[in-house]
């Protein structure tokens, strides 16, 4: 008998030519948790669930009307695609990862047990009940990360070409910040290093249409799918969408909830906009 094949790691929306030059990714909605996977967890996948960007997908998938998206299928437990295959591999789960290099250059999140492989989660200071081999984690990086990431190349490769800019919306939830009157919106451009001003400006001003409180840059600036797409210089920007999951969730944050049309509403005018920026002035976003 032959194997099952391997389902695909993502999913692709939209036309194969951009009509848009702007490209939706929605990389930590994922909840396909391989049986592999589940072998070596020492939780209930059900407590995994706080790593997801809890049905975000859902928003995407109704704001999302001609441009090309990306929806990641596994889940972030099982690799994250947010996060560097070189530099964000921690040694207290993966054998193959360098504890030297660790020790040098880890970032906050790899040694908060958040890395590429993450450790803790559903309440357990290490979630995986031995360390995975080199050639595990090898492998999940060139059958999920790579291919996502390949994909997205490709896609902001075709709407630069077509349209003289692009725009990568990178979009994720968080759980409601603390703090008296905390942001229910955070726009990340690697302080100012991922995007024009401009497109993190017109974003900015959407939210501010919604009446509901945005900041920039904290506490989430942008992680590795910023910093390995964004090339502002060569017409190819990158924001980060973190939106607050109780704008779209039930009241349990499982399932999504009443908030989700007015959510999909002012995401689905915000990529409007960051669209028309894009195609009107693109000789001064680029000269920025």
């Amino acid at each position: 008998m032959e194997a099952s094949p391997t389902p695909p790691s993502f999913d692709r929306y939209g036309p194969d030519e951009p009509v848009s030059p702007v490209v939706v990714s929605v990389p930590h909605a994922g909840r396909q948790y391989p049986a592999a996977m589940q072998a070596l967890l020492t939780v209930p996948v059900a407590r995994l669930t706080a790593l997801e960007d809890r049905h975000v997908d859902a928003v995407a998938m109704q704001a999302v009307e001609r441009e090309v998206l990306f929806v990641a299928r596994r889940a972030r437990g099982w690799i994250d695609l947010n996060r560097s295959p070189l530099r964000d591999r921690d040694p207290q789960v993966d054998a193959g990862a360098d504890p030297r290099g660790f020790a040098a250059q880890a970032s906050d999140k790899v040694r908060s047990g958040i890395g590429l492989i993450p450790r803790r989660a559903g309440g357990a200071d290490n979630m995986w009940r031995r360390k995975l081999s080199d050639a595990e984690v090898t492998a999940r990086i060139a059958q999920d990360h790579a291919p996502y990431h390949a994909a997205l190349d490709g896609a902001l490769a075709s709407a630069r070409a077509r349209f003289g800019v692009a725009l990568l919306l990178d979009l994720h939830s968080m759980p409601p910040l603390p703090g008296v009157v905390p942001a229910q919106v955070v726009l990340g451009n690697r302080h100012g290093h991922s995007c024009a001003s401009l497109f993190t400006d017109t974003a900015a001003a959407i939210v501010h249409e919604t009446e509901l409180r945005v900041a920039i840059n904290y506490p989430y600036a942008g992680g590795h799918i910023l910093a390995s797409h964004a090339r502002p210089r060569a017409g190819i920007h990158a924001l980060q969408l973190e939106i607050d999951r109780s704008l779209y969730l039930d009241e349990e944050f499982d399932q999504p909830g009443n908030g989700v049309a007015t959510t999909v509403a002012w995401v689905r005018a915000m990529i409007d906009a960051l669209a028309e920026v894009a195609l009107s002035t693109t000789h001064r976003i680029a000269a920025e």
